[in-house]
């Protein structure tokens, strides 16, 4: 999938963050002096339609960068490359999540402005500000912690009109982040059944996550300046114990709630008959792809990307798991997860068969297929990619909690929380907690969710999880090079898909030849013209 246009609302917005905008600051305009409750939250629903954006790209990062998934595309365009590591400043995925959130914080500071500058009159009350700004606060903080994850040390704008050039040390990031969740908590809801809206348990988990990371000790310029063309990992330091206690303080806060559980079947977690369920704490909306464009609507293309249309006529999915091999990541054949993590074949309403592996497939994701009502084994056509994506889930909360208590030397008490996760999966407790393990819980859970890379970069062993896969990957094996290898290696077979197999083997061999430190970042991109923002200097490598 690769976007191929720039709608109107998206050029609109870019022009709120990272270069200056016009704007009559004059308090009193007829603009805020007739401003409703209406005209508010319209100037916030700004803010959030980049979400839909980054949303939809991030299987591309969260996935691609890692061992987990690679893109198959017949262009060997943005997604191809960036699942190759083999990206630049010009990454068309690169620039939209950096340049998304800046949309996002743009049009928050123009609201907040507006909003605050607007007097109360009979339909604007104080408490209609005060919400509206504080889920501009939400988005503005939310897009904070994406930034500071992915690009490390990056501008922080608060007002409308400020131009983007400095980067700011990551701990200011983080703590801008705090502010405008913290404060954006006291005016939100606690709780909403629709779960792509802010919450305050959506701000909980957000915090709990954002000081997990933070509490690590997020990898400084210096240390992947070290590493930057190696093939090595930096050293984990000693956490931050004050801030993992913060963690585990924010998780408390959503599982004292009572509003959110596991559901006892994990596969009633995901699809569009089990959007907003009682797991889901915050979601992205996603009404699938606005055609005009007028709207900036932006379909969940980790949807249909990740599965395209397999049934006749076949087409090759855009992103998929890398190798036939990581089915047996979830060794248990009794482990709820592995059903729908990773699945070999799908039969359709009507009945017809598809088999998802060699030798014409590799094992799909099966969270994101469209499944008949009621039936779990059954598919329908994947026509559409308006799945909310779940952003956060209760499961993700016990192991942020679980994760905090393990680094402060607490496993016993962690050891409880990651057997929940298990108990839904119906595997047997463990009986103590090892650092393997805890990693391994998440990699379970969390299968092609759009975690992973996340999660080792933040565990600090990025380059040493990719290169000891890969090297243990079945389609990196040479037998898989060309037609005539694959022939002399499977003599007889018939209906072999040549040219999905041979895409997945170069893949491969690129990312381990391409493999670095330095992508414990994004490299700082360009704007969506190809202009050059001004942010100095580039991250070590790119």
């Amino acid at each position: 999938m690769k976007r191929n246009f720039l709608s109107v609302v998206q050029i609109a917005l870019v022009s709120f963050a990272l270069v200056a905008c016009d704007k009559d600051k004059e308090s009193g305009t007829d603009l805020e002096a007739t401003l409703t409750a209406a005209d508010a939250s319209a100037l916030v629903n700004a803010a959030y339609i980049p979400l839909q954006w980054v949303s939809s790209l991030t299987t591309f990062v969260a996935d691609g960068l890692t061992e987990t998934a690679t893109a198959v595309s017949s262009e060997d365009g943005g997604d191809v490359k960036i699942t190759k590591l083999d990206l630049d400043e010009t990454n068309y995925i690169a620039v939209e999540l950096f340049n998304g959130p800046y949309t996002s914080i743009g049009a928050a500071n123009l609201a907040i402005a507006q909003i605050e500058a607007a007097p109360l009159n009979s339909n604007l009350t104080q408490a209609q500000k005060d919400e509206q700004i504080a889920r501009a606060k939400f988005i503005r903080g939310y897009s904070y912690f994406k930034l500071v994850q992915a690009y490390g040390e990056v501008p922080i704008i608060l007002e409308s009109d400020a131009i983007a050039g400095e980067r700011k040390p990551i701990d200011e990031v983080y703590a801008q982040a705090v502010k405008d969740l913290t404060e954006a908590a006291e005016h939100l809801p606690a709780y909403d059944v629709q779960k792509s809206n802010a919450t305050g348990a959506a701000v909980n988990v957000l915090l709990a996550k954002l000081y997990l990371t933070w509490g690590q000790i997020p990898v400084t310029t210096a240390e992947i300046q070290a590493i930057a063309s190696s093939k090595s990992d930096p050293t984990k330091p000693e956490p931050n114990a004050a801030k993992l206690q913060k963690a585990v303080e924010y998780a408390d806060l959503v599982i004292s709630s009572g509003q959110y559980s596991l559901l006892p079947d994990f596969n009633n977690i995901y699809g569009v008959n089990h959007e907003n369920n009682q797991e889901i704490i915050f979601a992205v909306r996603h009404e699938g792809d606005d055609i005009d464009g007028a709207s900036g609507g932006f379909g969940n293309h980790q949807t249909h990307c990740g599965f395209s249309s397999p049934k006749n006529p076949r087409e090759d999915p855009h992103i998929n798991y890398t190798d036939v091999t990581l089915k047996d990541r979830i060794s248990d054949s009794n482990d709820e997860r592995k059903f729908l993590s990773y699945v070999t074949r799908l039969e359709y309403e009507d009945g017809v068969v598809d088999t998802l592996d060699w030798p014409i497939s590799v094992v799909r994701a099966g969270k994101w297929i469209h499944r008949k009502a009621g039936d779990v084994t059954k598919a329908t056509a994947q026509q559409s990619n308006d799945i909310d994506r779940i952003d956060y889930r209760y499961a993700e909360v016990l192991l942020i909690k679980a994760e905090a208590l393990f680094f402060l030397n607490n496993a016993s008490a962690a050891l409880p929380l990651v057997n929940q996760v298990r108990q839904r999966a119906g595997v047997a407790d463990l009986s103590s907690l090892t650092k393997a393990d805890l990693y391994n819980e998440w990699d379970y859970e969390f299968a092609f969710e759009q975690k992973r890379w996340y999660n080792l970069v933040r565990w600090r062993t990025y380059v040493a999880t990719v290169k000891n896969a890969l090297e243990n990957f079945e389609y990196i094996k040479n037998d898989y090079a060309s037609e005539a290898n694959i022939n002399a290696a499977f003599p007889g077979v018939a209906g072999i898909n040549y040219p999905f197999y041979i895409k997945l083997h170069n893949n491969q061999v690129a990312k381990q030849n391409n493999l670095a430190g330095k992508f414990y970042r994004l490299p700082i991109p360009t704007g969506y013209e190809g202009e050059d923002l001004g942010i100095t200097p580039q991250n070590p490598g790119y």
